[in-house]
């Protein structure tokens, strides 16, 4: 068994057992001495990834229990497609991932019906579905962590998802990458511009992670939009060879592992639509940065030293949901478990 194999074994029998001692209720992130969860009710806007967790268990296992368990966390998810959220991609793209476990599984209808939702939020005076009010915070932002997935499902919503897909990620990446400092959230004005909006602030670790998802998963014809990204400096210094494997989750603050989860499964994704030397290179960077968390940083099946929220000083050196997610997904990948689009 490989190095990448062990670990992501280890990370999906962790899920299990985490996953047992949860009555109900969504893991959020784990204090990395005692291993105790904080939990939501709902599962937030992280619920998706424990479900597409799970459901990466179910179909690497093949156990009817976890099968169970992953149609049982999918099927939850229901009340946020009513739930005035941007986020709606990360929770329903990543939590109905991986096709069908099998059984009654409804992962295919909570996602069209997903995609719908998304569609009816989609608001042409912006370009774009807003972030909205369900966390609180000024409605109408535009930020860059609402951008993963929420694609995917607009162009499931047919002619007109497609174009909002569209019009959407175009919206986001002249924000985010218009100027040579990466901005991860903007706020909507009366006359139609768009102002830099202080949180996320400037400098956030996951900016360059979650932007380089979102463009990896375009269609094979969006090749100028990926040459863009990968030519963008902040985003060029994450993919180099010689980049440390996990940014800081601002400067001179602590390490984000879940921001290099994220990016090492972007570059598998971008290797797998790039020319020879650029799947090379990126592949080499994604496996570098896999190889470093799983030696460097995961216990256990616990991928540590992920920040939650810095500037509340809220989980700076913690186990993450979306963190063990991404890399489990990565791993996954690597390996060939699973195809890079497979979520």
């Amino acid at each position: 068994m490989s190095w990448a194999e062990k670990a992501l074994a280890e990370l999906l029998e962790r899920a299990g057992a985490v996953e047992a001692d949860m009555g109900g209720r969504w893991p959020l992130y784990a204090d990395p001495a005692s291993g105790r969860w904080t939990t939501t009710a709902r599962g937030s806007w992280t619920g998706g990834f424990w479900a597409g967790l799970l459901r990466l268990r179910a179909i690497m296992s093949g156990d009817p229990a976890d099968r169970a368990a992953a149609i049982s966390r999918t099927a939850s998810l229901d009340p946020w497609i009513r739930a005035d959220t941007g986020t709606r991609g990360l929770i329903f793209w990543y939590g109905t991932a991986f096709g069908a476990v099998e059984g009654d599984d409804p992962a295919a209808t909570l996602r069209q019906r997903a995609a719908r939702a998304c569609l009816d939020a989609y608001a042409p005076e912006l370009g774009l579905v807003p972030w909205g009010g369900a966390f609180g915070g000024p409605r109408e932002l535009a930020r860059v962590d609402g951008l993963p997935g929420l694609t995917q499902l607009l162009r499931l919503a047919g002619t007109g998802g497609a174009a909002a897909a569209r019009t959407q990620l175009d919206l986001q990446f002249a924000l985010t990458a218009g100027g040579r400092r990466l901005r991860p959230a903007w706020r909507a004005l009366p006359d139609g511009t768009w102002e830099p909006h202080p949180t996320p602030p400037p400098g956030w670790s996951r900016t360059a992670a979650w932007l380089s998802l979102a463009v990896a998963d375009t269609g094979t014809g969006d090749g100028d939009l990926r040459r863009a990204l990968l030519a963008h400096p902040q985003v060029a210094a994450r993919f180099a060879a010689h980049a440390p494997a996990v940014p800081l989750a601002r400067p001179g603050g602590p390490p984000d592992t879940s921001a290099a989860a994220i990016e090492a499964v972007a570059a598998l994704k971008l290797a797998a639509r790039a020319d020879r030397e650029g799947t090379a290179r990126l592949r080499d960077r994604a496996a570098a940065v896999l190889r470093e968390l799983v030696a460097e940083h995961l216990r256990g099946g616990c991928l540590l030293d992920g920040c939650y929220d810095l500037e509340h000083g809220t989980a700076t050196r913690h186990e993450l949901v979306w963190g063990d997610f991404f890399l489990a997904v990565g791993l996954a990948v690597l390996t060939g478990a699973i195809a890079p689009f497979a979520c």
